[in-house]
């Protein structure tokens, strides 16, 4: 009797949900930070004004594996650019992008863009990850650091546009001119991959920007994420055939990472699915004219 109360009590105890364990929780100059672990799922978390949202999450029982599914998306670029080797991401988080492209090309050289010496910090002491010769943190605003590596005239062949508030994305990284100023660092057949929301008020808006810079662009969405990803590039996007030549041929590299490539070219649009009569965000209308217009 004893023992059937026992297993009773166990099969209890494993069936109530886990409590997460905050590992970190600091203020820095732009944002609450927090670290939360629950279970093996250790995540990342910014606090501003509309509640928590988790900006990265790693499995520490296979760190490699991509949790978040827009994580996972933003490699749909990649069908674009299969080897790039001038790497700029703007938006660290919790090191999840640079350390996943620094596995699949050790020899590309990253430039990773964040605003919050606090995230940096966080990254390296929660998430594994690490600065090497390859892979470079600029601690800077990503508008102010475009704007540098233009007048270097730097250029970069695959660019991640991921920087969030906790909120939103900072409206200066949203406008037509800095659109322009990435498509300037960008060298010939570069690919620009922006991860945005699909239920977003500024959908439409954010679609008559990119495509005012970047004439027809790849809109990517799936059921399973709020996310959408924009795919753009100056030259024109490939036919379906060579996504799918492409997704055969890298489909097997990103597999240890959770990312179902082979699924991505069916999913990837061209189709306008936004109201064409709504203003480009520029530096004089932004989302915050758009808020106080409502």
């Amino acid at each position: 009797m004893r023992t059937k109360v026992l297993l009773l009590l166990s099969a209890l105890l494993l069936s109530l949900p886990l409590t997460a364990e905050t590992l970190h929780e600091e203020r820095s100059l732009y944002r609450d930070i927090t670290v939360t672990q629950e279970g093996t799922r250790r995540c990342l978390v910014f606090n501003v004004h509309r509640g928590d949202r988790n900006q990265t999450c790693m499995n520490t029982a296979d760190p490699e594996r991509l949790v978040f599914e827009y994580a996972k998306m933003t490699f749909a670029g990649l069908l674009l650019k299969p080897e790039p080797q001038r790497i700029l991401i703007a938006g660290l988080g919790g090191g999840s992008l640079p350390l996943t492209l620094t596995a699949l090309y050790p020899d590309a050289t990253i430039d990773v863009i964040e605003i919050d010496q606090a995230v940096v910090n966080v990254a390296k002491d929660y998430f594994g990850f690490a600065e090497t010769d390859k892979v470079k943190v600029s601690v800077n605003d990503a508008r102010v650091f475009v704007k540098r590596a233009g007048l270097l005239e730097q250029r970069y062949d695959f660019v991640i546009l991921d920087a969030f508030t906790g909120d939103y994305i900072p409206e200066h990284l949203l406008t037509e001119e800095f659109l322009e100023e990435v498509r300037a660092i960008m060298a010939p057949e570069a690919v620009l991959v922006a991860n945005t929301f699909s239920t977003s008020r500024f959908y439409d808006h954010e679609s008559e920007t990119y495509q005012q810079v970047f004439g027809e662009f790849f809109n990517f969405k799936l059921p399973s994420s709020g996310n959408r990803i924009i795919i753009a590039r100056d030259t024109p996007l490939p036919a379906r055939g060579e996504l799918m030549v492409a997704a055969r041929e890298l489909s097997a590299r990103v597999q240890r990472f959770g990312v179902p490539l082979l699924e991505y070219p069916n999913r990837l649009s061209t189709r306008i699915d936004w109201d064409r009569s709504r203003r480009v965000l520029t530096d004089q209308y932004s989302p915050s004219n758009l808020l106080r217009d409502n």
